[in-house]
């Protein structure tokens, strides 16, 4: 393993100055270095969403990026959305809709679809389905994700 190097960043609107490892990725940095532990580890392998973050306000898959090349970045977890006595639109919806089950795969289904609704605040069902494709759920079937998904979309107009 390498020494530890110098690493600011912004997290969740906070400024923050620690050390890690060049090999340490972004999601064990969040998890075990922050203890934001609302970003969950799936595959490690990028192809199921769990991990998403925003990088500068872009959907990131944390398991993938180095936490070194976020440095002097702004990174937002399922944390930094809202306050913790608040649920975002999205949240509220996903509980409404049924659209949590286990839970595990929500924070990153929340992180792609909150992106998508601040880009796109009225996106058609095939432009979800797009957005969404690269995350995974074993519970829910989608049908109460999406439909969470377009229920915040109609309330926006």
């Amino acid at each position: 393993m390498s020494r530890d190097r110098p690493l600011e960043l912004t997290v969740n609107d906070q400024p923050v100055e620690s050390a890690a490892p060049e090999e340490r990725i972004l999601l064990d940095f969040l998890r075990e270095d922050l203890e934001l532990v609302g970003t969950k580890r799936g595959c490690d392998l990028g192809t199921c969403g769990c991990c998403t973050v925003w990088v500068d306000g872009r959907p990131t898959l944390s398991c993938l990026t180095l936490a070194h090349l976020v440095k002097g970045r702004s990174v937002t977890t399922i944390e930094g959305l809202a306050p913790p006595t608040r649920l975002t639109a999205l949240q509220r919806a996903f509980v409404e809709h049924g659209a949590t089950q286990c839970g595990f795969c929500t924070p990153g289904f929340i992180m792609t679809a909150s992106a998508l609704l601040r880009d796109h605040p009225h996106p058609s069902r095939p432009q979800i389905l797009r957005v969404i494709g690269g995350n995974l759920c074993r519970c829910t079937g989608y049908t109460k994700i999406i439909e969470a998904i377009e229920a915040v979309a109609r309330e926006s107009t």
